[in-house]
């Protein structure tokens, strides 16, 4: 028998997300429309909505609901913009991005991650959104610039060539720090062609891994 998930989706969203300051009703929108059960492995889809992050494949997780809420809403993501995701994970904040019709290049480096991120957001229909398997730390200069990048893992400083992939006046969401102790998730603005850093709030992410002469990153682990 299917489940359904409909009580789940809305405890989500008024106990999880309205309770912790989420406002934005197209953030709230897509929260409550895209169905994270899918991107989540058929055998813990029945904590698809918990709060907290799930483990996926390649010893990966799909994020926790809060954070990718409160991300998107940080980014102010709206129809038309172009958003860089670095590390597409299951393709679940993707698929969120893609919901409110922002154009998403997200950059996957764990190939089976790429394809089977790829494979559910064609199948709901999310034809805004190319998948790359490639290093994050390189960005996608062919596609930029970008009004906006999202980063799902943690790297020691900010990279640079992600900088120079934002627009003027741009913004880009991250958690940086060496430790997962001591992160912080920054909302930078790009003026004047330099990164103004803000702190948001203290968290655990995996560490992003590689350099920007080529190598790997990983997901986040919220």
């Amino acid at each position: 028998m299917t489940q359904d998930y409909n009580i789940d989706i809305k405890n989500m969203v008024e106990r999880q997300l309205i309770t912790r300051g989420i406002e934005s009703r197209l953030v709230l929108d897509a929260m409550q429309n895209v169905p994270r059960h899918l991107f989540v492995p058929e055998n813990l889809r029945s904590h698809s909505y918990d709060d907290s992050p799930l483990p996926i494949s390649s010893g990966q997780t799909i994020s926790q609901p809060y954070i990718v809420a409160y991300m998107t809403e940080q980014l102010e993501a709206s129809a038309g913009m172009r958003i860089l995701e670095i590390g597409t994970g299951s393709g679940y904040q993707a698929a969120v991005l893609a919901y409110l019709r922002c154009e998403v290049y997200s950059i996957e480096f764990l190939k089976e991650l790429a394809d089977g991120a790829r494979k559910v957001l064609y199948a709901l229909g999310f034809d805004n959104v190319k998948i790359k398997h490639g290093n994050g730390y390189d960005g996608w200069p062919e596609e930029a610039p970008f009004d906006a990048i999202i980063v799902t893992a943690a790297p020691d400083s900010i990279p640079e060539k992600l900088i120079q992939q934002l627009r003027e006046g741009g913004t880009m969401i991250i958690p940086v720090g060496e430790t997962h102790s001591a992160q912080w998730l920054k909302l930078i603005t790009k003026k004047d062609g330099k990164a103004i850093e803000e702190n948001l709030l203290p968290v655990r992410f995996v560490p992003m891994v590689g350099s920007s002469n080529g190598g790997n990153t990983q997901n986040d682990n919220h």
